[in-house]
C-alpha cells in the first residue's frame, strides 16, 4: 500500500484539502472534469494510511454500478480494496437479505424484474386500455412518488404542485393505479427497486437493534453525486448515519439533470444548513476539456440559477469551438458525418468521437447519415431507430397498407401514412407530458416528416416503405471501432475528444414541454452543460433551421446559445431577406458580398456537400454537355450538382430526391450519376 505522503503528493491543492479533512461532515462542489473520484478515494485511502479509518467500516455509497467498480478498482490500487463501494439499492438490499429474516422471520419478498406486468393488471382493474408506452410512463411515476415519500392517497393532491402528469391518465386515477400496484406486489410477495430502501429505512426505524448493528458497521461515509440523491435516499442515509456526522458528500449543482426523476439537489446546496460545522472544498481545476470548451461551459451558466463551480482549464490551448446553423436536420446530419469523416483522415479514433442529442428520435437522421458515409457508429442507451418497436410496427403496417391495396401508390401517400400512425395511436399533436409515450411519438413524428418529403419528390407508398426497408439494412451493418450516438443524459458520466452538440434549436432544447416551468428550463440549461462538458478537445454546436429539406425555415437556435454565439453566427444580425436575394446553402442566411453569392455561402460558412464530389460531378457534366452539345446548365444546374455532392445518393430513389432532379433528367442521366457517387465512395472507403 503506497504510503499516506505519496497519496498526497498525487492531488492538486483543492483535491489534497478534500484528502485531508478525514472527518466529516464534508462537502465537496466537484465541478465537471475536476477529479471528484479521485480526491474522494485518495481521501478513502489516506485515512486507511494513516489508520483513522478502518477498511471494513467505510461506506462508500454511488448512483450506478459502472461508478462504484471503477470506485473499488482505483481503491483496491491503493491498497484500501477492503472497503465497501456500492449504489443506495446494493448496499440497503444487503443488509435487507441479512437482517430481514431475523427481525420478521420470514423470507424477504422476491425483488421483481420489472414493474410492468403489476402495473399492467394495476391498470386493467381501472379499466384502463393502456398500451405499452403508458404502462412504462405509469411505471416511472409510480417510481418518482415512492421515492419523493408520495403516497397512492396523497398522489392526485400532489402530483398537479410538482409538475407531474401521465400523459392521457388524470391523477386521481394515476393514484389508484399507485394503490392498486401497491396491493398486488404486496398480494403476490414481491418487491420492487424503491421497496429495497424503503423497507429497509423501515427495518432500522422499527428495530433499535438492528440500527445499532449497522451503525457499529459502518462508522464513515461517502456519497458520490450527492446532487442526485432523492428525499427517500436522504432519509436512509440519515437512518445509517444515526445522528453522527462523520459524512462527505460530493457532488456538483450544474449537473442537476434528473429532477424528473425525483433527484433533489438542494441536499447539496443546503448542506450547511444541516452541518453548520462542515468542511467545504470547491474542485475548480478541471484536467478534462481545452480552455475554448471551459470558456463555453462557464458562460452558458454565468448569472444563472444553475450557476456552479466556475472551472479553470488545465489543459493546453485547442481548437475553437465551431457553431453551425444549418438549413435542415438532414443538411445538420450529413454536415456532421463530413466533419467525423475528416476528423478520422486526421487521425482521430471514431471510438473517441461522440454525437449527443436532446432525445432519442432524433437518432435517425445521424444513423442515415453516417451510413451513407460509411462511419460505424453505436447508441448508447437506447435502440437504434429502426429497431425501436413502435418503428418496426409502423413500417410493417405501412407495408400492409402498400400491399394490401391495388391503387395504394394512387392514393396521397401522405394520408395514407397518417392514417396508418393514426390508428397506432400518433395525433397531430404531441403529448404534452414527458415519457415513453412522447418518445413514442417523437419517433411515429419522425417517420412522418420522412414520409412528407418523399411524397414531395413524387415518390409513392411502395417506394417509400422500400427506402425505410433500404435504410433499416444500412443502418444495421456490424459495428467494430465506432462513433457514440447517445442523448445527453446518457452521456452523463462519459467524454470523448470530439464532441458534437445537434439539435441545438429552441423546442428541441430546452424542449417544448419545459418552456412552461422555470425550474424546468434551468434543467434543460444544465443538459447542454454536461453535453459540452463532455468534450476533451473539439466541439462543435449545431441547429438546423427547418426539419426537413424545402420545409418553413422558421426555427431558431437554442436560447442557450444567445451568450455564446459569435456575431457571424447570429441569425438575428441577417438583414431580411430582399427580392432576389441569395441566400447562403449553409446558414439560411442572406448572402452579402458579389463572391459569397458566386460560392453560394458565406466565407464563414463550410460547404455542407463533398467538394471532390462535386469536382467529379462537374467534369461528369462538361463532357456530357459537350456530347450533347447543350450549355452545361441544360445539363444540371451547379446548385443540384452540389445538392449531389451533399446527400451522396446511392439509389435512383434517393436521386429523385435531390432538388433539380425530375423524371426526366433522372432517365437521362440517374445511372451515370450514381456510377461517379459509387466510384467515389469506393475510393474514399
Amino acid at each position: 500500500m503506497a504510503g499516506p505522503d505519496a497519496l498526497l503528493d498525487a492531488l492538486d491543492p483543492e483535491q489534497r484539502r478534500v484528502a485531508e479533512a478525514l472527518r466529516g461532515p464534508v462537502r465537496v462542489l466537484a465541478g465537471a472534469g475536476t477529479g471528484k473520484t479521485r480526491a474522494i478515494t485518495h481521501r478513502i485511502a489516506y485515512g486507511v494510511a494513516t489508520g483513522v479509518y478502518a477498511p471494513s467500516e467505510i461506506l462508500a455509497v454511488t448512483f450506478t454500478t459502472r461508478a462504484a467498480g471503477e470506485m473499488r478498482q482505483r481503491l483496491r490500487g491503493m491498497g484500501a480494496g477492503a472497503v465497501q463501494a456500492r449504489t443506495f439499492h446494493s448496499a440497503a438490499l444487503r443488509q435487507l437479505r441479512y437482517f430481514w429474516p431475523h427481525v420478521y422471520g420470514t423470507e424477504l419478498p422476491t425483488l421483481i424484474e420489472s414493474k410492468l406486468p403489476i402495473v399492467g393488471l394495476a391498470a386493467r382493474r381501472q379499466r384502463l386500455a393502456t398500451d405499452q408506452a403508458t404502462l412504462r410512463d405509469l411505471a416511472s411515476e409510480i417510481e418518482w412518488a415512492k421515492v419523493s415519500n408520495v403516497h397512492p392517497d396523497d398522489y392526485a393532491r400532489i402530483a398537479p404542485t410538482k409538475g407531474r402528469s401521465v400523459d392521457g391518465v388524470d391523477p386521481a386515477t394515476v393514484g389508484k393505479v399507485f394503490a392498486a400496484y401497491e396491493d398486488g406486489k404486496r398480494g403476490q410477495g414481491r418487491m420492487d427497486m424503491e421497496d429495497v430502501l424503503l423497507l429497509n429505512a423501515g427495518m432500522l426505524a422499527e428495530d433499535e437493534r438492528v440500527a445499532a448493528q449497522v451503525r457499529r458497521q459502518y462508522k464513515w461515509f461517502v456519497v458520490d453525486e450527492f446532487q442526485d440523491v432523492s428525499p427517500l435516499q436522504s432519509a436512509l442515509l440519515d437512518l445509517w448515519l444515526g445522528g453522527r456526522d462523520e459524512l462527505c458528500v460530493v457532488g456538483d449543482p450544474a449537473q442537476t439533470i434528473y429532477s424528473f426523476a425525483g433527484a433533489d439537489a438542494d441536499y447539496l446546496r443546503t448542506f450547511h444548513r444541516k452541518y453548520p460545522q462542515a468542511t467545504s472544498v470547491e474542485l475548480v481545476r478541471n484536467y478534462r476539456s481545452t480552455p475554448q470548451v471551459i470558456t463555453v461551459a462557464n458562460t452558458l451558466l454565468k448569472g444563472t440559477s444553475s450557476a456552479g463551480v466556475e472551472l479553470k482549464a488545465q489543459r493546453p490551448a485547442g481548437p475553437a469551438v465551431g457553431y453551425f446553423g444549418r438549413s435542415d436536420e438532414v443538411a445538420e446530419a450529413s454536415a456532421v458525418a463530413a466533419q467525423i469523416k475528416a476528423l478520422r483522415a486526421d487521425g482521430r479514433s471514431y471510438s473517441e468521437i461522440a454525437i449527443l442529442f436532446r432525445i432519442n428520435a432524433q437518432s435517425e437522421a445521424y444513423e442515415e447519415a453516417l451510413a451513407a458515409a460509411g462511419v460505424p457508429y453505436t447508441i448508447r442507451g437506447a435502440a437504434r431507430f429502426f429497431d425501436r418497436p413502435e418503428v418496426r410496427e409502423a413500417i410493417t403496417r405501412l407495408r400492409g397498407a402498400a400491399r394490401g391495396s391495388s391503387d395504394a401508390d394512387s392514393e396521397p401517400m401522405i394520408e395514407t401514412v397518417h392514417a396508418t400512425l393514426a390508428a397506432m395511436g400518433w395525433t397531430q399533436q404531441p403529448p404534452t407530458a414527458r415519457g415513453q409515450v412522447r418518445d413514442r411519438w417523437e419517433s411515429w413524428q419522425a417517420l412522418i416528416d420522412q414520409a412528407a418529403a418523399f411524397a414531395a419528390g413524387g415518390g409513392a407508398l411502395g417506394q417509400f416503405v422500400d427506402d425505410l426497408d433500404r435504410r433499416a439494412a444500412d443502418q444495421h451493418a456490424p459495428v467494430a471501432e465506432s462513433v457514440t450516438l447517445a442523448t445527453f443524459h446518457a452521456a452523463k458520466g462519459l467524454e470523448w475528444d470530439s464532441v458534437f452538440l445537434v439539435g441545438l434549436q429552441d423546442g428541441t432544447l430546452p424542449f417544448s414541454y419545459a418552456l412552461e416551468s422555470p425550474a424546468a428550463i434551468e434543467e434543460e440549461r444544465r443538459l447542454l452543460y454536461v453535453g459540452i462538458t463532455r468534450a476533451r478537445r473539439d466541439l462543435a454546436l449545431s441547429w438546423a433551421a427547418a426539419r426537413q429539406p424545402g420545409g418553413r425555415a422558421s426555427r431558431k437556435p437554442s436560447r442557450f446559445l444567445d451568450p455564446l454565439l459569435p456575431a457571424n453566427a447570429r441569425p438575428e444580425t441577417a438583414a431580411p431577406k430582399a427580392r432576389g436575394a441569395r441566400m447562403c446553402g449553409t446558414c439560411g442566411l442572406v448572402l452579402g458580398t458579389n463572391a459569397e453569392r458566386r460560392m453560394g455561402r458565406h466565407e464563414h460558412c463550410e460547404p455542407l456537400y463533398d467538394e471532390a464530389l462535386f469536382e467529379r460531378l462537374k467534369e461528369w457534366r462538361t463532357r456530357t454537355a459537350a456530347h450533347i452539345e447543350k450549355p452545361a446548365y441544360i445539363v444540371f444546374s451547379n446548385h443540384t450538382l452540389e445538392k449531389i455532392a451533399e446527400h451522396r445518393p446511392t439509389s435512383l430513389v434517393q436521386l429523385r430526391r435531390v432538388e433539380g432532379i425530375g423524371e426526366t433528367k433522372l432517365n437521362d442521366y440517374g445511372d451515370e450519376v450514381l456510377a461517379i457517387v459509387e466510384e467515389h465512395l469506393a475510393l474514399q472507403s
